[in-house]
């Protein structure tokens, strides 16, 4: 049985985004829940089994990608072959088919039109016909129709652009190599042995010990509901029973207003790790902006570059950023790294609805500009704070 981690820390401070990590670098599927959208047994509402269910639709979508990434080539190879007999037919000579094969993959053949075969559409059937904004993916509607039909649907000729038939033909190649029972077991096993929960504002479905009210009932209720799920138990789902014994389940809140002692005692038990985070200091903030492969900074220029102009945001900028945001969570509100996004929207604002006509220019933004965009926000500092 996994060791369940319970983690403290203010908003912002980047709590899921280490939890999305770990199931990043794992390869494990990975759901986030708040404890907020679930109700107890009996009330009107999500119940706590539904968090395995949602885990269990991501996990067979893993193992379905994972089966299919092993298939590739071969469905690749099937794809080009139903290309080539729509283009020049079965029985042409060998010669044609090469010399249209190596169009075919040069991408000169993309726009030509051909005639495929798919599943048919049943007329009258408002959700599989075109138009509107609830126009179901041909994806969706080759599956639902495999479901419905147990392979045996009836399929009609189509004409489409080449490249827009691709898609459709892979998903039909790939759905007669890959064995639905074999993908089940597959992400059960998957789910079992490497599943990560994270279920984040924990802290908002606890009361303090001297108050307890109606609403309080419910919320004690779905950590009464939580218990077996982190302790382990057999959850059943569309795809099979699931069991919990070993599934990691992560916990978060900031605990603002209540502390971890107020969940239930049978509930802290299930959470024996603790990891407290502090919040991000003028540094932390410095490193979020500059050393992240895709930084906001980063995300910024090439956003321009799409308008033709050259930003340059200079290291002056950067480290006045940092700063701001820091003075900014200390004195108005601890927003932790989102504060960030507000003071780059601040600082582009202004280049951001004029960049269509500065096309071709070079334009450097300094630590002048940041605090001319930004300082303002320093005075709406929260005053209430002082009032006794």
């Amino acid at each position: 049985m996994p060791k369940n981690i319970l983690m403290i820390g203010p908003t912002g401070v980047g709590k899921t985004e280490i939890a999305r990590r770990l199931a990043k670098m794992a390869r494990a599927p990975f759901i986030k829940v708040e404890a907020t959208k679930f109700t107890e047994v009996g009330f009107v509402g999500k119940d706590v089994d539904q968090i395995i269910r949602d885990l269990a639709d991501t996990g067979i979508q893993i193992a379905k990608a994972r089966a299919m990434e092993k298939i590739k080539e071969k469905v690749t190879a099937r794809v080009e072959e139903k290309l080539l007999d729509c283009l020049v037919g079965p029985s042409n000579i060998q010669h044609n088919r090469e010399a249209f094969r190596k169009l075919l993959r040069m991408g000169h053949l993309d726009d030509r039109l051909i005639e495929i075969e798919v599943p048919e559409k049943k007329s009258g059937n408002p959700q599989f016909e075109g138009g509107g904004g609830n126009q179901f993916p041909m994806n969706e509607i080759i599956l639902r129709f495999d479901k419905m039909m147990h392979g045996r649907q009836k399929m009609e000729k189509r004409e489409m652009l080449l490249k827009d038939s691709v898609p459709i033909l892979t998903e039909l190649e790939s759905e007669k190599m890959i064995n639905e029972d074999d993908i089940k077991r597959s992400a059960i096993h998957l789910i079992e042995q490497e599943g990560i929960v994270f279920i984040d504002e924990i802290d908002k479905i606890c009361s303090k010990n001297d108050f307890r009210g109606s609403a309080d009932a419910s919320s004690e209720g779905v950590q009464r509901d939580l218990l077996p799920l982190l302790e382990g138990s057999q959850v059943q789902t569309k795809h099979g029973n699931i069991n919990t014994d070993h599934i990691l389940f992560i916990c978060s809140g900031a605990f603002h207003y209540c502390k971890p002692s107020d969940l239930l005692a049978e509930l802290q038990g299930r959470l024996p790790i603790r990891v407290e985070l502090k919040s991000l200091t003028e540094n932390d903030l410095h490193r979020v902006l500059t050393e992240p492969e895709n930084n906001l900074v980063k995300q910024q220029v090439a956003m321009m570059k799409t308008e033709n102009v050259e930003l340059q945001i200079t290291e002056g900028a950067i480290q006045r950023m940092a700063k701001l945001a820091t003075e900014i969570n200390r004195d108005v509100e601890n927003i932790g790294c989102r504060r960030l996004h507000t003071i780059i929207e601040r600082l582009m604002e202004d280049l951001s609805f004029s960049a269509h006509d500065r096309a071709g220019e070079r334009v450097v933004l300094t630590e002048d500009d940041v605090q001319k965009s930004v300082g303002d926000l320093l005075k709406k500092t929260d005053l209430s704070r002082f009032v006794l």
